[in-house]
């Protein structure tokens, strides 16, 4: 094991089994798949709802703003909740949001109920990130960060999933084609309720127990004031990942359609690589690791972004698209990693941790689109691009971290 004493695995449950329960971990992971295809409809129907609508860079970065700070504000409250008092059935109930958001996202005639209708998605969202992360946990055995990636990893498909369905369904049929999505909540809610029924079996301690029975320092062994500085720090890296994600997720299609001159569903297919390439960060970043440390990877990962991510707004089209990949490749395989070590920092906690932490992406996320929004209105894409290129550089921080031994392999 890494930095976790065997005592703060038993303040989270009185029942975590060694052995990493596999099945479960890929239905939360292809239920998180499912979700996030959903939430990624919206960033899709951003060219389409720019044409029809009529919108300015800032009303799309105020759609993405809303759904992302209403999970934001929402995820550490469950997460806490949860650590006092797990419900399990929670989880099936947080996809129901989400379908309420997909179906009004459908036949949404303005740009007002457009907002309504991201808002239930960020809902659905709030309920089901920490929840599904907390189970990842109990799932996970002594191999939590291969169990962080699996779960992550099936977010990232279904992100990039988006631009696939702008090129090949919403350019043609619009966003009405969204109201399909309601087959594939249906199916995330089937899923969800198995997953609550394992959930359930594991007699999950309730927090005045973890309170008694085990002690509420760092596993670390710091200090309180060092993991106070941890945490800090790992909120900055967590801004400077996502808010960079941002702007590619969001904006990269405008880039590419402005400077460049392709069509939509050409871009779409560039941001589709880049997601793609995110996705497979995601898998590799935890297991790396379990092997030579959190801090080794978060350090690599975030600071190894920024040679591409800086040279990216000065290529052709064709070097761009390799850049973009890479950064996308590198960059995300630090997230899982940031949730293990935060939980790892502050044993007893998982829920709140892993809210707090999908919060804090959502919301930077969110935030960053607005700025970055009113950035290009004011000024233009590319300046936008280039000014979101040096955002990597924060990676630097992580040197600060305290250092983790080595895990086994």
């Amino acid at each position: 094991m890494t930095i976790v004493a065997k005592h703060a695995e038993r303040s989270t449950t009185q029942s975590v089994a060694a052995a990493t329960v596999f099945p479960i971990l890929f239905a939360i992971s292809i239920v998180h798949l499912l979700n996030d295809t959903m939430q990624s409809t919206v960033s899709a129907l951003f060219p389409i709802l720019r044409d029809t609508l009529d919108l300015s860079y800032k009303q799309i970065g105020f759609i993405a703003f809303a759904m992302n700070m209403t999970a934001s504000i929402l995820q550490p409250i469950i997460g806490t909740y949860a650590d006092i008092r797990p419900r399990p059935y929670i989880l099936p109930i947080g996809v129901c949001f989400t379908l309420v958001g997909v179906v009004g996202l459908a036949l949404a005639p303005n740009f007002a109920l457009i907002i309504l209708s991201v808002i239930a998605m960020g809902l659905g969202s709030a309920v089901f990130h920490p929840e599904s992360s907390r189970v990842a946990y109990l799932a996970a055995g002594a191999r939590r960060g291969l169990a962080q990636s699996i779960f992550q990893v099936g977010g990232n498909i279904g992100s990039a999933l988006g631009p696939i369905m702008t090129a090949v369904l919403f350019v043609k049929v619009g966003q009405f084609g969204v109201i399909w999505f309601a087959f594939v909540a249906v199916a995330g809610i089937a899923i969800q309720y198995y997953v609550a029924g394992w959930y359930k079996r594991q007699n999950i301690a309730p927090r005045s127990a973890a309170k008694r029975s085990a002690p509420r320092e760092s596993t670390l062994s710091l200090a309180r004031s060092k993991v106070v500085w941890a945490i800090v720090i790992l909120v900055f890296l967590v801004f400077s990942k996502h808010v960079y994600m941002s702007s590619i997720t969001s904006f990269y299609s405008f880039y590419l359609i402005n400077d460049y001159g392709v069509t939509v569903e050409h871009a779409q297919w560039f941001l589709f690589a880049f997601l793609a390439a995110s996705a497979a960060g995601t898998f590799f970043g935890g297991p790396l690791a379990d092997r030579y440390g959190r801090r080794n990877i978060i350090w690599l990962s975030i600071l190894g972004t920024a040679p591409f991510s800086i040279l990216l707004p000065y290529a052709n089209l064709f070097w761009s698209g390799v850049l973009c990949v890479c950064a996308g490749f590198v960059l995300s395989s630090a997230f899982s990693i940031i949730v293990v070590y935060a939980q790892e920092l502050l044993p007893g906690n998982v829920g709140l941790v892993s809210g707090l932490f999908f919060g804090l992406a959502f919301g930077l996320g969110g935030l960053g689109s607005v700025v970055l929004g009113w950035i290009a209105d004011s000024t233009s894409i590319a300046y936008m691009m280039k000014l979101c290129a040096y955002l990597p550089l924060l990676g630097l921080l992580a040197i600060l971290l305290p250092k983790d031994r080595k895990a086994p392999a």
